[in-house]
């Protein structure tokens, strides 16, 4: 009788021992997320989930499927851990329904004008995929590539992603690194490097969906906005710049104080509102380039948590969430209505490649591409 006691509790034991990790791998995250339901091989590819920390408790999920930021948490302004980014809670829902959701977008972040750009006296045609124009590189850009894991430390993760000379249209096999780096002071410090084999055109950025109230349940219309910019780059009928860099002042476009998003956006007699259906803008930063100091700060009335943007590039999309439409369902089977978050994208402008006059994005062989970006928390109470 005791022989088979003994036995059966280490059966139990070993049961035990057999399940935990289970258990753990189910609920890996702050935020919920399971790592099993990002692990998968795409193109012979493996995906996965990258969990990192700081000594804030602060945790910031990225899978390498696009580049992508899944989840972000953060403290609110009562100390409760808020997450504070759009996405799915599973590698098949970034498979199966096209987004932007977190991702690092390249070759070139937003739009070019009819697909084609010169260099060197050559012309390159690309993709339509946006009212006639390219948009983030195409509908195969890097948010529907496996990036490489190069390396994974607690609080940072590098990815990198190859692209053949003539993918999507682009000249040049380019290596693209990006990194992030989750810090102590509670900022994602987002690095990218890339080098090319042929003079080519980069343009790289993070397209994270803000909703600083930490429930995408609800519109972030009463968020307060602050972009350090007097000036911006005007959009046509298909989201286009005309070229034209106008002066913010006197117009909707002003955010050089603290403003609500909802404030303005749907004064459609604005001919800018109504041709980007809200905000779908490029900010000309006064910051110009200056990584040290803010470019935009964004805040929650309702939690307190605010973000602060830093970058070395010379310009910032605001994008306001105005084509979420209530098809996509997110993490927890949330349903993401028009308007539930803003994207904040540092940039070179739009359509730089055929402008000459802005800043540059052409890359060459002897030269690296780099880029920053700051994404700063914090909490006002």
């Amino acid at each position: 009788m005791k022989n088979s006691a003994f036995i059966a509790m280490l059966g139990l034991m070993a049961a035990a021992c057999t399940t935990t990790p289970k258990q753990e791998i189910a609920t890996l995250t702050e935020s919920g997320l399971s790592k099993e339901k990002f692990q998968t091989e795409i193109n012979g590819k493996q995906t996965d989930l990258i969990v990192l920390k700081n000594s804030n408790n602060m945790e910031v999920c990225v899978t390498n499927f696009g580049g992508r930021i899944v989840s972000v948490m953060v403290p609110d302004k009562e100390g409760n851990m808020k997450d504070v980014v759009l996405g799915f809670d599973s590698i098949e829902d970034y498979i199966n329904v096209p987004s932007d959701f977190g991702a690092s977008i390249g070759r070139y972040a937003n739009r070019i004008a009819g697909g084609r750009f010169t260099l060197d006296n050559v012309e390159y045609v690309l993709p339509q995929n946006n009212f006639g124009h390219c948009l983030h590189g195409g509908p195969n850009g890097y948010q529907y590539k496996v990036y490489d894991v190069k390396s994974v430390t607690e609080s940072s993760v590098t990815l990198s992603y190859t692209a053949l000379d003539g993918e999507e249209g682009f000249p040049g096999q380019l290596t693209s690194d990006v990194t992030f780096i989750l810090t102590d002071d509670n900022a994602i410090d987002i690095r990218y490097a890339a080098n090319t084999t042929k003079p080519t055109i980069v343009n790289m950025t993070n397209h994270s969906y803000f909703n600083l109230n930490g429930d995408p349940t609800s519109d972030i219309l009463d968020n307060e906005l602050v972009v350090y910019a007097d000036y911006y780059t005007p959009v046509d009928e298909t989201f286009m710049t005309t070229g034209e860099i106008a002066t913010v002042e006197g117009t909707d476009m002003d955010f050089r104080t603290s403003t609500s998003i909802g404030a303005r956006i749907d004064n459609y007699t604005f001919d800018q509102l109504k041709n980007g259906n809200g905000y779908d803008h490029n900010w000309v930063l006064n910051t110009a380039g200056d990584d040290t100091q803010i470019c935009a700060t964004l805040k929650s009335p309702a939690t307190g948590i605010v973000l602060d943007v830093y970058t070395s590039e010379p310009g910032i999309q605001v994008y306001t969430g105005n084509f979420l439409d209530g098809t996509a369902k997110g993490k927890n089977g949330i349903v993401y209505n028009q308007r539930v978050a803003v994207c904040l994208e540092t940039q070179k402008y739009p359509d730089t490649p055929n402008k000459a006059e802005w800043p540059s994005c052409t890359l060459r062989p002897e030269e690296t591409y780099s880029s920053r970006c700051i994404y700063k928390f914090s909490v006002e109470k």
